[in-house]
């Protein structure tokens, strides 16, 4: 059985797709969660050999952490900084597939948090992927979150055996979207910004400080030549930024 974790924050999605994979004779779904704190206490519950995340949920450094990780490492973050650069002692400057910064992957230990992650990615979203995608291979799984539920089904057995699940049309939009001058942490950080959140709001969704968060806004503004925030956010979605 491939013992299946859900990570969606739309109840009627999760609900749908639970009851589908549950359908399956060869998938168990051993939890269903909607926040980024749920899923971690359910990965160290659990520690299912596959978990379907919408992309978004956690930061992209977590992320690869989440399928690279030693089980016996805190699951936790550096509340001064970037989190788990103190667990994973993860270089936080290397190369992705478009040229950008990215959190160099560590290479897997032999037991990790979750066997395999399967990652859902809405359209509009997919400039986001570099980072995870000079990551990917047979433990990162990404799908459009608009694909036939079936291909779930699939991509979920797929990973479980090993085999590489890979939108193409993700890859394509990842890799058109123009040079961002914004580092992976600043897009995240101005992603939340765009959802209308205050600096400490901010602060607690990407586990970080407020200081922290503060710095970034200022170099983002300063990369953007915004005056606010605000114009920050509507500069990037401009440019192809965010």
């Amino acid at each position: 059985m491939v013992r299946t974790l859900l990570a969606l924050q739309g109840g009627l999605l999760r609900g749908a797709l639970a009851q589908l994979l549950s359908a399956e004779h060869d998938i168990e779904i051993v939890g269903e969660v909607d926040s980024p704190h749920h899923l971690r206490a359910a990965v160290r519950a659990e520690r299912p050999d596959v978990a379907v995340i919408e992309f978004g949920m956690l930061p992209v450094a977590e992320l690869i952490h989440l399928a690279t990780a030693d089980p016996a490492a805190d699951f936790t973050a550096d509340p001064a900084g970037d989190p788990y650069s103190s667990v994973t002692g993860a270089d936080p400057v290397a190369t992705d597939v478009a040229g950008g910064p990215h959190p160099r992957q560590l290479v897997a230990p032999p037991a990790t948090l979750v066997g395999s992650l399967l990652v859902l990615v809405e359209q509009r979203r997919a400039g986001r992927l570099g980072p995870v995608l000079a990551e990917h291979g047979h433990r990162i799984g990404f799908l459009s979150r608009d694909v036939p539920p079936g291909r779930i089904v699939d991509g979920v057995r797929q990973l479980a055996g090993g085999r590489v699940v890979l939108d193409p049309d993700l890859v394509v939009a990842a890799l058109e979207v123009a040079h961002s001058p914004l580092t992976n942490r600043e897009r995240e950080v101005l992603d939340v910004v765009a959802e209308g959140h205050p600096v400490q709001e901010i602060a607690d969704r990407l586990v970080l400080s407020a200081g922290t968060v503060r710095n970034h806004l200022s170099r983002i503004m300063a990369k953007t030549g915004a005056r606010t925030r605000w114009e920050a956010v509507r500069i990037a979605r401009e440019s192809g930024w965010l």
